[in-house]
Formats: structure tokens, sequence, C-alpha cells
């Protein structure tokens, strides 16, 4: 049990620093975190039932009602605060079935949502402990290990660790039960390949709503032992290149919206500290890769994975780097590509649906057993992507399947158009792509750039790169993209945008 396994790290360590609270300025010990998540405990028990929401920013806090939620036979529901918060906490109710929602009015002020009857504060609880449910708790932490383990949870892989919900990038969010299996066996999975356990201290800035944040930020340093170094806002690119200049990580693992962000407020020398960088949620260009390399000689390490896998499938080993792949699947993790009409296995180098089976698997979408009996067929989960496996068993990501479209019965790669157009514009220009329906041809592509470029030249030069119908019909400027909680482009938000532009222009027209 991951709470288990955060209890040994306790007993082992007590003195040892669990976090590193940046945005707090406080210092959290194994031995401290403990008692305060047995106090949080016997609190949640009281107020909610099977459930509870949580929606905190990444602190030693958050981590601490998530731990005390687990304690409490509780599961925690993570809600996404980075847009929508008021809609999303709504949503999460609605969906997993219950009332309190553990936040801090620092956020809600900060995001400017409004205070709804449910919420109960984190700062207020820690505000106002007695002094009788502070020995309780002391007491607790004293017991015999397999007593207090007992006291905190059975033993049972199978009961829910987490409930999540997809980005909904591309569609509304789905609702993502994960079992204390899902994720242990991601976490040794991923450890092992990666040689973490010689690793002290982590970077943890990713938000915990999102599973990236929650495995590899969140349980992995707690299972490991290691000291975490939160910081609430991974956006502030030049607060966090300071933060990792001045408390020396070993282990950084970002997007590669955040690993850019970070290295281009840093001066070489700054992260002498870091041992392990990994890129994931998102394709990593080889800019990125040319700049850790140039600025600080750092090699980045790109894996892949999905909420629904908990959510690591694959990663470039550490001594067998294939830039530009997405790795090779962790210990214990089956991936297959199979044939998008006929099903069949494609072979090396040839593209199709990505598949995965393996512990990190869930068992299905909370309460949708027709979205679950679509995306997991004998164990199989249809991922959604497109890739291939090459002949040394490395996985090369090719986009989306959503992200593909067909014009004159030909597929078209979005990303693939995408990728040109980042080349062949500045670098401080970014481009995306998006499908618009057309009464004519179905589908047609228009271009998004965050600033406006010479769209004649472009366009000549577009043609020249790709064929002729996957040439963007339109361009379109919106200086700032809508960002999912990973700092991932919201297709969803953007193409509505865009929509809502052509509109304006048809009715000045």
């Amino acid at each position: 049990m991951l709470q288990h396994r955060f209890i040994d790290s306790a007993r082992q360590n007590p003195d040892k620093i669990a976090f590193i609270d940046r945005s707090t300025g406080r210092d959290v010990s194994y031995k401290q975190a403990l008692l305060a998540s047995l106090i949080l405990a016997r609190r949640f028990r009281k107020l909610e039932r099977g459930r509870i929401g949580i929606m905190l920013p990444t602190s030693a806090g958050a981590a601490l009602a998530i731990i005390g939620a687990l304690m409490g036979g509780r599961t925690p529901v993570m809600i996404n605060y980075s847009m929508g918060a008021e809609k999303n906490c709504r949503f999460a109710q609605q969906q997993c079935d219950f009332k309190v929602i553990v936040t801090t009015k620092a956020l809600l002020e900060k995001i400017a949502c409004e205070q709804l009857p449910e919420m109960i504060f984190i700062e207020d609880i820690l505000a106002h402990l007695g002094g009788f449910e502070k020995a309780i708790a002391l007491i607790k932490s004293k017991l015999p290990l397999s007593l207090l383990k007992r006291l905190t949870g059975s033993p049972d892989l199978d009961k829910p660790a987490v409930i999540l919900f997809t980005s909904g990038s591309e569609r509304e969010p789905k609702v993502v039960q994960l079992t204390q299996r899902n994720i242990l066996s991601n976490i040794d999975a991923f450890t092992d390949m990666m040689d973490i356990r010689s690793l002290d201290n982590i970077l943890a800035v990713l938000p915990y709503f999102h599973v990236f944040g929650l495995t590899i930020n969140l349980w992995t340093p707690l299972c490991l032992g290691m000291t975490s170094i939160t910081y609430a806002s991974p956006l502030e690119f030049k607060t966090v290149a300071k933060i990792i200049k001045e408390t020396k990580p070993e282990l950084l693992v970002g997007t590669p919206l955040f690993l850019e962000g970070y290295v281009k407020q840093s001066k070489p020398g700054d992260f002498a500290s870091i041992k392990l960088t990994v890129s994931g949620a998102d394709k990593c260009p080889e800019s990125l890769r040319v700049l850790y390399r140039e600025k600080h000689d750092i090699e980045i390490f790109e894996g892949y994975g999905t909420t629904e896998t908990s959510p690591v499938i694959s990663a470039n080993p550490r001594d067998r780097n294939k830039p530009g792949s997405i790795g090779i699947p962790l210990p214990g993790t089956e991936v297959k590509i199979e044939h998008l009409e006929t099903c069949e296995p494609c072979g090396p180098g040839e593209t199709g649906k990505i598949l995965v089976k393996g512990e990190g698997v869930m068992k299905g979408y909370l309460n949708d057993l027709e979205e679950s009996s679509l995306k997991i067929k004998s164990g199989w989960y249809d991922t959604g992507d497109l890739g291939y496996m090459d002949e040394d068993g490395y996985l090369w990501h090719q986009g989306r399947l959503k992200r593909f479209v067909k014009i004159g019965g030909e597929m078209i790669s979005l990303v693939m158009v995408e990728e040109i157009l980042n080349e062949l514009t500045p670098e401080a220009v970014e481009c995306c792509v998006v499908e618009l329906p057309d009464a004519k041809r179905g589908s047609r592509i228009v271009a998004v750039t965050s600033e406006k470029i010479d769209r004649q030249e472009i366009s000549k030069r577009l043609a020249a790169e790709i064929p002729k119908l996957a040439l963007p019909k339109k361009y379109v400027t919106i200086a700032e993209f809508p960002r999912m909680g990973s700092g991932k482009t919201d297709f969803r938000r953007l193409t509505d945008l865009v929509h809502q532009l052509e509109d304006q222009t048809h009715t000045q027209v």
C-alpha cells in the first residue's frame, strides 16, 4: 500500500526532510509528515465517507492531505483547478458521489473561484489542532509497525488509491480510478528502469491532479524516502529556475513546456546538481535537447504514458537513450502495435495503434462501462495514440489518432504539419494546427500562430514540404494558447477560439 510504503520511509528516516516547501518556506521531516497525516486521517474519517475531494496546489500540505485521505480509508479525488475550478468541483462531486472538498483560501483567491459550501480549508485544520488529537497521533506513530499499518488501511492492492480526470483536451474528461496495485507497480518498474534509488531528492512542481505529478512527483519520492522540493506553480519559470539553483535537486521531471521555461531562465552551472532529467506528457522537441546539452551538458530522457496507465508506459533507459523515441516498455508492461483497419499486429517500423497491457493499466472508467469496454479489450488498453516499434524494441510516437484527419481519402497528421510549420517559423512563434468542418471536403486544416507571420511565404515553403491536401487553408493569430494543467496545449479550447474568430469575421462581413 502507498501509505504503508510512506510509513516505512518515515520510520527508517524520521529526521530526514520529506518536503522542502518553497511556497510556504517550511521544511517538513518524515516524522512530522507522519504525525500530520495521522491527524488528517482522523479528521477526514469524520468529514466524509468513501471519497473526498482535494483541490490543492503542489505543496507539503497537499501531499499530507492525500496521504491522510488514504490512511483514513478515503479515496482522494484530485480536482483540476487550472481552469474552470468551480465547474470541475461540481463535475467531480456529481461523477464521484462526495461532498467535502479540501482546499485553501489562498488558492481560491488566486484563481478567482467562489467558495462552495462543501469546502474546508487545510490551513484552518492545521491551525486549530487540539492537544488531544496531537497526543493520539503521537501514540499511533509509535505503535509497532504492523499494528500502525493495520490502522491505516488493509493490505488490499486492488483498493482504489486515487480518482483522476483525463485532460479533456479533445473531449469531456473521463473519470479514471487507479488502484494501489496500478500506482505501486508503475513506481517500482520506473524506479528500477531509471535507477532512481541512487538519487536523494527531486524537484516536485508538477500538479498532483495530473497523473505524472501524482505518481512521479508525490508517491515515488515518498516510497523511496527521498526529499521533495515543492513549489505551487510550475509556470513561474524564473522562480523555479532559482529554486533549482538554490536547493540542488538531483532528479528533474517535467513536460517539455516546463523544462524549456526553466532552462531559458538559467545560467551555466545552475543545474549542476541534476543527475537525471526526464521529459513526458508531450513530445520533446530536438531543440530542447540541444538547449540542455549546450547549456548544462544534460541529456533529456523521454518517456511516454497516459492517465489510464498510472502513467508510465515506456521510457529511455539511462544507459541506452535513443533521442526522439519514447523508449522501451517498462518491466512488466507489454506493448503491441495494431493495424488501424485489420487489427493485425504491425511489423517493425509499421505505424498502427499503440495498445498496452500490464499491472499499471486501470480496470476501467468509473461508472462508464460502455467507454471502458471500448478502450479495454482482453486486458489491452487502446491508448488512442499512433506509433511504431523499431528493430531494437523502441517506441516512436506518431501522434494522437484524434489528431489525424481524413481529407480526399488520405490520412493527414496534424502533428506532422505542426512540426514542419514550427521549423519554418521563428523560434519565438508558437504554432498549432486544428481541424474545422468543411461542407465540401469534410475537413479543412487551419494553422494557428502566436504571432503574425508572412503567410504567403510560409505557405510557399510548406508546399515544398508536405502534400497539397495537408496544406492549411487559413492562418489565424492567437497570442496566448490555452493550456492544460500539465502545460500541454488545450486543443479543444483552441479550436473553439478559432471557431469564434471565424464567427466574428462572418458577422462583420
